[in-house]
């Protein structure tokens, strides 16, 4: 099977990606399931990316039913190392505009219903979750980022906190502030557990995250709603792409060691002689 080092989840909007040549779509199965939808292989620029559609190619899947188990293991089947995340948000803070970029680099998360790790009864760890993003993938995907950004008015924040909703609702305006209060800076619905499955497969995670709205609690903007948040995600589009491009060349030229690559060394508890032959083979897989 062909494999590829570095993964690129798209968001909303963000349902294929066309640079990619040589391409194929790959059909995984895992023991959660198969993911989103086909994984396609393929070269971008010379170097092997997987790229996966996070709620399938037309947008079928809610944030609530996305199969975030199966994508990251998925993934990990196919060898990715470096994790690239895109995704829409709301903006809690007056200073962070639509149209603006954020890379998050610390998460709140309110989801309620969902899968949110691989371990199980008989195969026991304790992620540390401090830093849920990759320092030294996120410097490298920055400095695409200002690539891309020179003489436009968009502007990239290099740091924020994340908090993921369950949705598939928007906030009500006691949410949108009460989030405000607690310290969020921006609002999703995707971001979890997608970040702490990444950890737990040992994958660097990095957000790219593409603001929309203003959530509800701005008392000048109008209210989110679907067609806003389209259509401000529509005119982000070329620039996703391109940050993409040129992060996929900066992280091929650095393939850098991450903490995420080792995170397992100190985090498992059960030892695998006392595994059962499933969860020791699904284990063997996260550690690889």
């Amino acid at each position: 099977m062909k494999k590829a080092q570095i993964g690129i989840i798209g968001g909303s909007g963000l349902y294929d990606l066309d640079q990619l040549k040589n391409s194929e779509e790959i059909i995984v199965h895992t023991p959660f399931g198969t993911p989103s939808d086909p994984i396609v292989l393929g070269d971008m620029d010379g170097v092997s990316v997987a790229f996966l559609p996070r709620h399938g190619k037309g947008h079928r899947l809610l944030p609530s039913s996305v199969p975030y188990q199966a994508n990251i293991y998925a993934l990990k089947l196919l060898g990715v190392k470096y994790l690239l995340s895109i995704s829409a948000v709301g903006s809690l803070r007056e200073n962070i505009k639509p149209l603006d970029i954020v890379l998050p680099d610390q998460y709140l998360d309110f989801t309620k219903s969902r899968k949110t790790t691989f371990f199980t009864e008989g195969a026991v760890a304790h992620i540390s979750m401090a830093n849920p993003v990759c320092h030294q993938l996120s410097e490298l995907v920055k400095r695409a980022i200002n690539d891309v950004l020179q003489d436009k008015p968009t502007q990239l924040h290099h740091t924020g906190t994340y908090i993921c909703i369950e949705g598939p609702h928007f906030s009500s305006k006691a949410e949108s502030e009460y989030y405000r209060f607690i310290g969020a800076d921006i609002i999703g619905m995707t971001n979890m557990p997608e970040a702490k499955l990444s950890l737990e497969a040992q994958i660097a995670y990095c957000s790219v995250t593409f603001v929309t709205d203003y959530d509800c609690w701005h008392p000048k903007e109008k209210n989110v709603n679907v067609t806003i948040a389209i259509e401000n995600l529509q005119k982000n589009i070329f620039n996703a792409k391109e940050i993409i491009r040129l992060a996929i060349k900066n992280i091929n030229n650095s393939q850098p060691s991450s903490p995420a690559h080792t995170i397992l060394n100190h985090s498992l508890v059960t030892p695998l002689a006392h595994m059962s032959d499933s969860n020791r083979a699904m284990i063997e897989v996260l550690l690889s």
